[in-house]
């Protein structure tokens, strides 16, 4: 359960980016002003250290995760937030876990909820109010599936100026070569 965030690690400030992946699926229920998300890493590097060697080791790190189907069928709660529960959460576990390795700096949520962060979630509504809203006003729109194809590199310019797409990054899977076919013999 997170707690609330230490006013020095929030707001967010001009130049965070964060991989995310966009689920258009649930975009009509989001009550936060952005587009439904999982985050994978937030904040992960500073806009202006984001290189081409930068992007070019995101692609190769993100493009040995195999494409999956995200199911959302779970209403939870923190104190201020209501949340959809991806299921299965594992991979999206799986591509933290890849990202922190290759770049250890890039601490989610800043340390805020610990070195992990939070569950992978989707976040419909926070701050105040939002504990009175009924999950009820949700839950005939579940469940939604979404096709996770790539990973969203966005940044922000600072409070107020909302996130924007700067990078795509295909999830590919393994590369796996195509098997041949046996030769025909001509006959003589």
């Amino acid at each position: 359960m997170p707690t609330t965030p230490a006013t020095d690690g929030w707001p967010d400030v001009p130049g965070d980016t964060a991989l995310t992946i966009h689920i258009p699926e649930a975009d009509a229920l989001a009550r936060t002003g952005a587009r439904a998300h999982v985050t994978v890493l937030y904040p992960f590097l500073p806009w202006s250290s984001v290189t081409g060697e930068t992007e070019a080791a995101l692609r190769s790190v993100l493009a040995a995760t195999p494409p999956f189907t995200l199911t959302f069928q779970e209403i939870r709660r923190w104190p201020g937030v209501i949340y959809l529960h991806p299921s299965p959460a594992d991979p999206l576990r799986a591509l933290t876990k890849s990202l922190r390795e290759r770049w250890p700096e890039a601490v989610p949520y800043r340390g805020i909820f610990g070195d992990e962060g939070l569950d992978p979630h989707l976040t419909l509504a926070s701050g105040d109010g939002t504990d009175d809203i009924p999950s009820s006003a949700f839950d005939h729109h579940l469940p939604l599936r979404s096709e996770v194809r790539s990973i969203r590199l966005i940044v922000t310019d600072g409070p107020g100026t909302g996130w924007r797409d700067a990078m795509d990054y295909p999830l590919l899977g393994p590369v796996r070569r195509a098997a041949r076919s046996p030769r025909r013999r001509c006959a003589e």
